[in-house]
C-alpha cells in the first residue's frame, strides 16, 4: 500500500524522538525548540481532543494563524482525528475569513499568532468552535488555550491512518481576482507531490530552513511544511515578527530558502543602501577581493550557508536572479499553482537562464496552446475545487490538463518562459493586445523602482505605475530627490521603451505617494499585484496624466 504523509510521520516518531523538528522564537531573544517527540505528543493530545468535539470524519477544521510550530503540529492532528484542514491567510479581513468558514463548513477554527485579531474576530461566525495556539491571542474570543486542553488529554493511540482518497487540505487561492477558491487535496495526490520535490530540492538531515512565507499559500505549504515532514531531517525555524527577521534568520542560519521576487527585490536594495550598485559591480569584477566582497554581502543578509535559494510565487526580473547568482547565491526561480501542489517547474543546476522558469518536474506534462497558453498535468493535480464543478469543467481541457491561465513559450531543452497572463493582457485605444507582466519585470530591475503596475485599457497608450524603493520613498518628497528620480527614471523610460514594440511602449512612469499593500486591498497575502483594485483607485486621475506630457509624474 502507498505510503501516505501520517506513515512517514508515525516513522519520525520512533526513529528520530530526540531529534529538534521546530525553533519557535518566544520573544525577547528567547526561542523554544520541539523534537519529533514533542510534536507527536502533543499533536495526539490535540487529536484525541478534537474527537471529543463531535465532528464526523472529514469534516473541516481551519487555522488562522501566522507561520509558527504548532501550525504544524494543528495540521498534524487534524489528519491525525480524521479531518481536513483548511488555512486562511492571517492578514485577512473579516469578510473573506466569514466567507472562507462558512464556504468551507469549517466546524472548528484554531487561533494563532496574528497582527490584529481584535478586527478580524468579527468574521467568525459565533457558533464557530475556537481553540487558541500558544502564541496565540490572550482575549477570550480566541478560544480555548491549546496548552490547557492537552494538558489535561490523554494522547490518541496507535497508527491511525487515511485513505489514499480523503482530503487532506483544501486551500483557498489569494484571490488576486474575484473570490478565493477551495483547491482540494487528497492525501494520495499531495503525499506524492511533496515526494517530488524533496526528490528536487534534495532536502533531508542537516538542511534548515526559516518559514515565513505565509503557510497558507501552497509554496511555503508544499516546500518547507509538507517537505520538512515527509524528510524528517531538516530542521524548521520560525520568524518572530518583521522587526526581529534578521535576528531570525541569523539563529536559522539556512541552507535552504525561499522568497517571493518582492522580498528578494529588497534584500538587494538594502545592499544597494550601504554599497552602490555601480561600486558593489566593479568590486566584483576584481577576481583577488571578489570572493571576500560576496560572502561579505551574503553574510549580511544571513544567507551565506544557503546551498538552494528559490524564488517563486510571481515573475522574477531575469537582471535580479543574475546578480544574486554573481555573489555566488544558488537562486533558482520555479513555477507552479496551488491547483498542482506546487509541483511544476524548477530549475535546475544545469537547466537554468535568467527569465525562464525552469523545466517540469519529472511526471509533469505540458503543452502550449495555440493561443499560448501554458496547460500543465501534474502528479499533484488537484481533486477539484470544494463545491465548484463549475469551475472545475472550465479548468481542465478535455484531455485532463490544466489551464493555467499563463502565456508561455518553451526551448528546446525544456525550459520555460512566461510572457504573461491571459486575462491580465488588455487594449489601448491602438487596438493590439499589451501584456503587462514582462514589461513590470523589465522596470523593476532598476534600483529606484521596488514595485510597478503596467495599466492603459482603453487609453491612448499603456503607462506604468511605480512605487519607490523603500529608503528613496523616505525622501520622496524633498525637491532633490524629485529631480533625481524624474532623471533618472526618464532616462530609464526611454530605455525599457527602446526594447518594446510601438504599441506597447509606455506614454509615462506615474510615482506612486506610498506602496500598495495587503492592508488596503492592492495586494493578496502573497503579495502579488491587486489590477482591479489599484486600477479602480487611480482611475478618475488617468484623463489628468495624460494630458500632461511629463515623461514622469507623480500621483
Amino acid at each position: 500500500m502507498t505510503r501516505l504523509m501520517l506513515d512517514y510521520l508515525y516513522d519520525h516518531e520512533s526513529t528520530r524522538a530526540q531529534q529538534v523538528y521546530l525553533t519557535q522564537p518566544l520573544g525577547g531573544g528567547q526561542a523554544r525548540d520541539y523534537t519529533w517527540a514533542q510534536v507527536m505528543s502533543e499533536a495526539r493530545k490535540m487529536a484525541a481532543h478534537l474527537r471529543t468535539l463531535g465532528l464526523s470524519p472529514g469534516d473541516k477544521v481551519a487555522m488562522l494563524s501566522k507561520n509558527c510550530a504548532h501550525f504544524f503540529i494543528a495540521e498534524i492532528a487534524i489528519w491525525m482525528a480524521g479531518y481536513t484542514t483548511v488555512a486562511i491567510f492571517p492578514t485577512e479581513g473579516p469578510d473573506t475569513i466569514r466567507f472562507v468558514l462558512e464556504h468551507s463548513d469549517s466546524k472548528v477554527l484554531f487561533v494563532g499568532k496574528l497582527d490584529n485579531w481584535a478586527s478580524q474576530a468579527p468574521g467568525v461566525p459565533a457558533h464557530l468552535k475556537r481553540i487558541a495556539f500558544p502564541l496565540g491571542p490572550k482575549s477570550d474570543d480566541a478560544g480555548d488555550k491549546w496548552d490547557d486542553l492537552v494538558a489535561k488529554t490523554a494522547p490518541l493511540d496507535g497508527k491511525p491512518a487515511r485513505d489514499p482518497k480523503d482530503l487532506a487540505m483544501i486551500i483557498y487561492t489569494s484571490g488576486s481576482t474575484g473570490q478565493p477558491k477551495g483547491v482540494m487535496h487528497s492525501f494520495e495526490r499531495a503525499t506524492e507531490a511533496t515526494r517530488r520535490i524533496v526528490e528536487r530540492i534534495k532536502l533531508g538531515d542537516g538542511d534548515r530552513a526559516l518559514s515565513y512565507l505565509p503557510l497558507a499559500h501552497i509554496f511555503e505549504r508544499a516546500y518547507i511544511e509538507c517537505a520538512s515532514m515527509l524528510t524528517g531531517g531538516a530542521h524548521i525555524f520560525f520568524a518572530e515578527s518583521l522587526e526581529t527577521f534578521v535576528a531570525d534568520l541569523k539563529r536559522a542560519h539556512p541552507t535552504l530558502f525561499l522568497s517571493v521576487p518582492r522580498l528578494w527585490l529588497k534584500f538587494q536594495q538594502g545592499v544597494f543602501t550601504k554599497l552602490p550598485p555601480q561600486r558593489l559591480d566593479l568590486l566584483l569584477k576584481l577576481p583577488i577581493i571578489k570572493g571576500l566582497i560576496s560572502k561579505k554581502v551574503l553574510t549580511g543578509l544571513g544567507l551565506d550557508a544557503v546551498r538552494l535559494a528559490g524564488s517563486g510565487s510571481a515573475p522574477i526580473p531575469a537582471e535580479l536572479i543574475a546578480w544574486y547568482r554573481r555573489l555566488g547565491l544558488n537562486l533558482l526561480e520555479g513555477y507552479a499553482m496551488t491547483e498542482d501542489f506546487a509541483v511544476s517547474h524548477l530549475s535546475t543546476e544545469t537547466l537554468n537562464a535568467p527569465g525562464y522558469v525552469g523545466v517540469p518536474y519529472p511526471g509533469v506534462d505540458v503543452k502550449i496552446t495555440e493561443e499560448g497558453e501554458v496547460l500543465i498535468k501534474s502528479p499533484g493535480t488537484m481533486v477539484g475545487y470544494y463545491k465548484r464543478p463549475d469551475l472545475d469543467a472550465e479548468a481542465f481541457s478535455a484531455d485532463g490538463f490544466f489551464r493555467t491561465g499563463d502565456k508561455g513559450e518553451r526551448r528546446p531543452d525544456g525550459l520555460l518562459k512566461l510572457t504573461g497572463r491571459v486575462k491580465e493582457l488588455f487594449k489601448t485605444a491602438k487596438g493590439k493586445y499589451v501584456s503587462p507582466a514582462p514589461i513590470e519585470n523589465k522596470l523593476n530591475e532598476h534600483a529606484l523602482i521596488e514595485l510597478s503596475c503596467v495599466s492603459g485599457v482603453g487609453q491612448p497608450s499603456a503607462f506604468a505605475m511605480v512605487v519607490l524603493a523603500e529608503d528613496i520613498r523616505k525622501t520622496q518628497t524633498s525637491p532633490e530627490t524629485r529631480a533625481r528620480v524624474e532623471k533618472e527614471l526618464g532616462e530609464w523610460l526611454k530605455q525599457v521603451n527602446a526594447g518594446l514594440s510601438a504599441y506597447e511602449q509606455l506614454q509615462m512612469l506615474i510615482v506612486m505617494p506610498g506602496p500598495w499593500t495587503i492592508e488596503e486591498g492592492t495586494l493578496t497575502p502573497t503579495m502579488k499585484l491587486k489590477r482591479a483594485k489599484i486600477e479602480a483607485l487611480i482611475g478618475p486621475k488617468q484623463e489628468g496624466w495624460f494630458a500632461n506630457s511629463a515623461p514622469v509624474q507623480w500621483a
